[in-house]
């Protein structure tokens, strides 16, 4: 009992002790509070207010583009940008900025193509670097006499402008202008890229002295490298900045006015796959524009990477065998040397190789009359409307109809069905499928056509269950659906039956001899089959982020005897008797079914013919079908050029399935920025 009244006096002052402490501690913080918020509040406030934080957009690189087998197509490089931003800058103060910038960066390059382009912008430059000049092109008391608006006097004297004049500005002159044109061509208050990929020594340089250079800044930026420079480029497409008639909708998309977007074809397509996310630069800076903390970076990350359908291998093998044969046949074109090649697989739509000679895109954008090769879906439209009968056939000689041109096959072929048709190419055959889906008989109808109209449309609605005269499905924009010729004529029925009236692409071609080895599945052709995410490794694709399913568009819900004479009949036309493809395709390994066509045109005012090939191989296991167009070749000793390309092809691509070395890669690969100088514009 003693011993806790001792301690209890002790314990008493500690706790005392402690809560003075406390209170002490809590004086003090209220007192600061109260200095800070009564005496220094209004300065702090102040200080606050006169605070700016500006968030800056940085972009994030694209997603990367692959072919089928992993070789890279399309890489980012790092590189130093000049941004100018316009703040409602006078143009007098813009001519300054870009003279002394000019003193870094070299537009020469440009100056030198730059030719009689921008003839109203360089008028606008010298009016403003003669200013006296200008206004003696047209008085103020002149003006007012012809009561003339200040916009519409300024346009008079920018008309008065002489070519003497403007040819007077110097190179060093046109350096400036052409930066200057640069900083008018963004939007204010936001950064423009005026200059893409400069040295490091020229962005040290602009750095040290960006005092004297309001409105500029370097940026670190990206732009797309071209592993395999101009290979694939049409079909890869470009990146720019956003076109501005469409600027409302990218806007509505997040996007902010100074980005850049995919412009055409793979690019444009993908955009939403290939944009990265972009990141932020934070800067905290006063109202005089001093910079109060470091910058404060948010990374964004590149876009997600696409695996393509294509094989660069076999595109380089396929371009090689048509340089190969058109040059052989150079003298033998009546205009420019076309050819055209789409190889894919018929039973998912992967498109492997889409090859122009000059022009890839050519391969689905542009559409020639193409002939006999369009036969198979002619006798389809025969047997599956019942107006012809498996195995049984007609006699083929030559036919003189009242309105029409005589019509014949290339000689007379007595009596032939539907597989002979297609073997020997009989005209004569195509004609009476036609003939009879209108109830028209030779020799009796005379003049009479009857509802000639609804065989026109018979027929094309027969040819677009393949493909042929309606959007492929292709994922990429911009594809032709090729030329409806109407139907003015009773006889164009005729003619369209045999391929001589309406107009198709290659790569319709390709879709409609992929239906006949599918067995009637149409499936649409995909360029891009897998979507995957980004991998630090370009060596290494990422994971897996999408896969793209084929797409089967329709099925020919008939008779299948039908597909099986048609496929019967294009391989007798390469390993019948009498095919008329017979003395080709020996060198490719595998049993080539197909069909040919040549067709008579005019070029330039001169006979011509195009000529096609659509085929597909092995003949008892399609995985390879295959079509060619070559217009425009001359009448005489062009013959065969579509079947010999066919013939390369193919053999290639069978060659490829047993052993690859890898692509070519060019002697030096194109590194090049996306966005097209001003002066293509």
């Amino acid at each position: 009992m003693s011993e806790k009244k001792l301690t209890k006096p002790h314990l008493s002052i500690r706790l005392n002790l402690l809560f003075f402490v406390v209170f002490m501690l809590f004086s003090a913080l209220i007192l600061r509070l109260g200095v800070v918020q009564i005496v220094q509040g209004e300065s702090y406030q102040e200080q606050l207010e006169s605070t700016v934080n500006v968030s800056q957009p940085v972009e994030a690189p694209r997603g990367l583009i692959y072919d089928r087998y992993g070789n890279l197509l399309v890489d980012n490089e790092l590189q130093f940008t000049v941004t100018y931003t316009n703040r409602n800058t006078s143009q007098t103060e813009m001519i300054e900025t870009a003279t002394k910038l000019s003193e870094f960066i070299s537009m020469s390059d440009e100056v030198e193509e730059l030719g009689d382009k921008f003839e109203r912008d360089r008028k606008e430059f010298w009016s403003i670097l003669n200013e006296e000049e200008y206004l003696g092109k047209l008085s103020i008391k002149e003006a007012e006499e012809m009561d003339l608006s200040d916009s519409e006097a300024h346009l008079q004297r920018l008309d008065n402008i002489t070519e003497e004049e403007l040819s007077q500005l110097t190179d060093n002159d046109l350096e400036v202008f052409l930066i200057w044109r640069e900083f008018n061509s963004g939007y204010n208050n936001l950064p423009h890229k005026v200059d893409r990929g400069i040295g490091y020594e020229e962005s040290a340089k602009i750095m040290e002295h960006m005092d004297q250079l309001p409105g500029v800044d370097i940026i670190r930026d990206s732009a797309r490298k071209y592993m395999y420079g101009n290979e694939l480029r049409g079909i890869i497409g470009s990146v720019g900045s956003i076109p501005r008639d469409e600027i409302d909708i990218f806007l509505s998309q997040g996007y902010e006015r100074n980005e850049e977007v995919g412009r055409s074809y793979l690019e444009a397509q993908y955009e939403s796959v290939l944009k990265g996310r972009k990141g932020e630069l934070e800067n905290s800076i006063d109202q005089d524009g001093n910079i109060l903390s470091n910058p404060e970076e948010s990374l964004g990350s590149r876009g997600n990477d696409l695996v393509l359908t294509l094989d660069l291998e076999l595109h380089q093998r396929v371009q090689d065998v048509i340089e190969d044969e058109i040059n052989s046949s150079a003298s033998n074109f009546i205009d420019d040397e076309e050819a055209y090649v789409v190889m894919m697989d018929p039973n998912t739509g992967d498109v492997l190789s889409m090859t122009g000679l000059n022009n890839d895109i050519g391969t689905f954008t542009s559409a020639y009359v193409v002939g006999s090769s369009i036969k198979g879906a002619t006798v389809f439209a025969g047997l599956d409307s019942g107006v012809m009968q498996p195995g049984v056939g007609i006699y083929d000689r030559p036919l003189q109809l009242p309105g029409s041109q005589d019509i014949s096959s290339v000689s007379t072929l007595g009596y032939v069905d539907e597989r002979t048709a297609l073997e020997r190419s009989s005209n004569i055959y195509m004609t009476y499928v036609a003939m009879r889906l209108v109830d028209y008989t030779p020799g009796v109808s005379g003049t009479n056509w009857g509802s000639y109209y609804h065989g026109f449309d018979t027929l094309r609605s027969y040819y677009q269950q393949f493909g042929l005269g309606v959007e492929t499905g292709i994922d990429l924009p911009n594809e032709f659906k090729g030329i409806n010729g109407g139907y003015d004529l009773p006889s164009q029925l005729l003619f369209l039956s045999f391929g001589q009236f309406d107009t198709y692409t290659t790569m319709q071609l390709a879709q409609y001899v992929s239906t006949i080895a599918n067995d009637g599945v149409r499936i649409a052709p995909r360029v891009v089959k897998e979507i995957r995410e980004p991998n630090s490794d370009l060596n290494e694709m990422g994971a897996l982020s999408q896969q793209i399913k084929p797409n089967i568009l329709n099925y020919l819900d008939s008779n299948p005897t039908y597909l099986d004479r048609i496929q019967e009949g294009f391989n007798r036309v390469v390993n019948g008797p009498k095919g008329t493809a017979r003395s080709y395709f020996g060198d490719v390994g595998e049993t080539v079914a197909g069909k040919t066509g040549t067709a008579q045109v005019f070029v330039e005012g001169i006979e011509a013919n195009n000529q096609t090939f659509v085929g597909y191989a092995p003949y008892d296991n399609p995985e390879v079908a295959i079509s060619v167009v070559v217009p425009g070749t001359a009448n005489i000793d062009t013959s065969g050029v579509a079947n010999r390309i066919a013939e390369g092809a193919l053999g290639a691509y069978f060659e490829l399935q047993e052993y690859r070395e890898g692509p070519n890669a060019p002697d030096n690969a194109e590194e090049v920025d996306e966005i097209d100088n001003d002066l293509s514009n």
